[in-house]
């Protein structure tokens, strides 16, 4: 299909020929072409946000809860740059969306005219590719590109930055199958090293699978062959944050998260493993802690899509660079063809090992009468949402942590935080993404209330689209993480770390037109939270929580995984010796 168009209809055309439903977006002067074209037709839907910033976690939200790519539309100079922090946020998380941004006219560029900004300078580092298009005849074509670019490999953020006189001008669309790309990333792993990788898990006696965000990036596929491989091997499984769901929490195997407020069995197993087969991860250092002390003894695996994450941080013994999926279906073909082997004495053995650590409650906590813990409330929403089919998003923070902890996912696709850049503002627009691509599904945004804060404007986009999103808030009135550090590591010294001058947020709800809850008795939090979920519009549930409630367990910074701070309210029972320095 070769058809002449303008700019902005080709913009239109190359969003409907790559599958997209939904974009989200702000308008301004520098994009008005393509928003007419937008309301010329009816299959694109747009969502109008309120922030440029909420346009892109919303499209973050999208991507991540359908794995397809997400799509936002801004304008110029402070359009561009509100959308920085979402690119960088996907860019670290690994998130395959598209931003389109307006630009003053191409002979304007450089003249500082009203509402320019170097938009391609500014997003190079926070996007995987960006392209300045000055001749419209290339416009459809670099549309298909991004598409294929964001998607492809290890996924992330692109940018076209559009001027507004090549959404003016006429040109000739290109269809995406005519389009030719350079980028072909290599997906099939090398089989030596497959075969060497195999060779270990025969003899490992301590083995763990240790799964990260890419597993769920490579598709519903990958998540079943990781399941099989794990339930085939019966190896134990612990996972970061991004790849919550990937193996079910109710699985046998299933340790629980790692990490810096990571389950104190997965970061003791992680510590004392021989053999550690990192699928999809990065070594971030939020897992990792003092990298010279981490996993000392263990022959280490790592496969991975991007061959910039091999050996970057941690020194692997057996890359395999290549998609998840891909590799996983031919390290279980070479397991099976080698006859299924494992070291079966050695692996109750280590089993045996692990079932001590567990035995330790790492997230005991102590109840209050009066008073809400954190926990409790998660521990709650937990039991009477389990059985929804349900989609949880967070902003960041303590509430993060414990919703990691405390939540279970049994699916890929089920869980929208922010990971590597830790944005607070994040879950609220987000969970309007997810809302938006699951009409019929329970959303709910656990968050702080000073993340909140951060886009609570999207509450207008949430009832004008008559979103039925919860935003769940763990309410301290503090920073909670920030104040928690203080308390750790600064003396007490709390500079800064809580507002006085908080909203109603029961009747911020009304004022925006949506249902406002307030609960402070755990007594009475149960039938709050049924009347949060009953309620068939957007809902803000102000939960008053312990204010002075510390996360736990947590690897302090620069310590090893086996060197965890417990909570005072965890009974170690005698179980720790020497291997454990656990400090209480």
């Amino acid at each position: 299909m070769n058809t002449s168009m303008s700019g902005a209809k080709m913009v239109v055309q190359a969003l409907k020929d790559q599958g997209v439903d939904t974009v989200f977006g702000y308008p301004g002067g520098a994009v008005l072409p393509i928003y007419d074209e937008i309301f010329l037709q009816n299959d694109i839907r747009h969502i109008l946000v309120r922030h440029e910033q909420g346009a892109v976690h919303a499209a973050e939200g999208y991507a991540r809860s359908t794995g397809k790519p997400g799509v936002a539309l801004v304008t110029s100079g402070p359009g561009a740059t509100n959308a920085v922090t979402g690119l960088t946020d996907a860019l670290m998380d690994s998130i395959p969306i598209i931003v389109l941004t307006g630009q003053v006219p191409t002979f304007m560029i450089g003249s500082d005219a009203f509402q320019e900004a170097d938009t391609v300078g500014i997003t190079r580092p926070c996007t995987k590719h960006n392209w300045l298009v000055k001749e419209t005849d290339e416009l459809s074509g670099t549309i298909h590109e991004a598409f294929h670019v964001a998607t492809s490999g290890r996924p992330g953020p692109v940018l076209i930055d559009i001027p507004k006189d090549v959404q003016f001008a006429t040109g000739t669309y290109t269809a995406p199958k005519a389009m030719e790309t350079h980028y072909r990333p290599k997906v099939k792993g090398d089989l030596d090293a497959i075969t060497e990788l195999v060779k270990a898990i025969e003899t490992a006696k301590k083995p763990i699978f240790y799964t990260g965000g890419g597993v769920i990036n490579s598709g519903p596929a990958a998540s079943q062959l990781l399941r099989e491989l794990v339930d085939a091997t019966g190896f134990p499984i612990t996972s970061t944050l991004m790849g919550l769901g990937a193996y079910p929490a109710s699985g046998k195997s299933w340790l629980g998260m790692l990490g810096m407020h990571g389950l104190y069995e997965a970061n003791m197993a992680m510590h004392d493993c021989d053999l550690m087969i990192n699928i999809g991860a990065r070594f971030d250092d939020r897992i990792t802690g003092r990298i010279d002390a981490f996993s000392p003894n263990s022959i280490k695996a790592h496969i991975d899509i991007d061959p910039s994450s091999i050996n970057k941080v941690i020194k692997t013994d057996i890359p395999i660079l290549g998609d998840v999926g891909h590799v996983l279906e031919d390290i279980l073909k070479v397991w099976k063809s080698r006859g299924r082997k494992t070291d079966a004495a050695g692996v109750k053995a280590w089993w045996d090992e692990i079932g001590a650590w567990r035995k330790i409650n790492c997230l005991a906590y102590t109840a209050a009468e009066k008073t809400i813990k954190p926990q409790y409330a998660l521990e709650r929403l937990e039991a009477l949402t389990k059985d929804h089919d349900r989609y949880i998003c967070t902003e960041v923070g303590q509430h993060q942590m414990w919703a990691a902890q405390y939540l279970g996912f049994e699916d890929p696709n089920r869980w929208m935080t922010s990971g590597g850049l830790g944005t607070m503002g994040y879950g609220f627009p987000a969970s309007i993404g997810v809302q938006i691509a699951h009409p019929e599904s329970l959303v709910i945004n656990v968050a702080g209330e000073a993340s909140w804060l951060m886009n609570m404007q999207e509450m207008g986009t949430a009832v004008q689209y008559r979103l039925p999103v919860k935003q769940f808030i763990l309410n301290n009135e503090r920073l909670g993480m920030v104040r928690q550090w203080q308390e750790l590591l600064h003396g007490e010294r709390y500079s800064q770390s809580w507002s006085e001058a908080l909203p109603d947020f029961v009747k911020l709800a009304e004022a925006f037109g949506a249902k406002g809850i307030l609960c402070s008795d755990p007594a009475d939090l149960d039938d709050a939270i049924m009347e949060m979920i009953n309620h068939n519009g957007p809902v803000i549930f102000d939960c008053l929580v312990e204010k002075h409630e510390n996360c736990f367990p947590m690897i302090p910074s620069g310590k090893a995984h086996n060197e965890m701070i417990l909570g005072e309210d965890v009974e170690t029972q005698g179980v720790i010796d020497a291997k454990g320095s656990v400090l209480v």
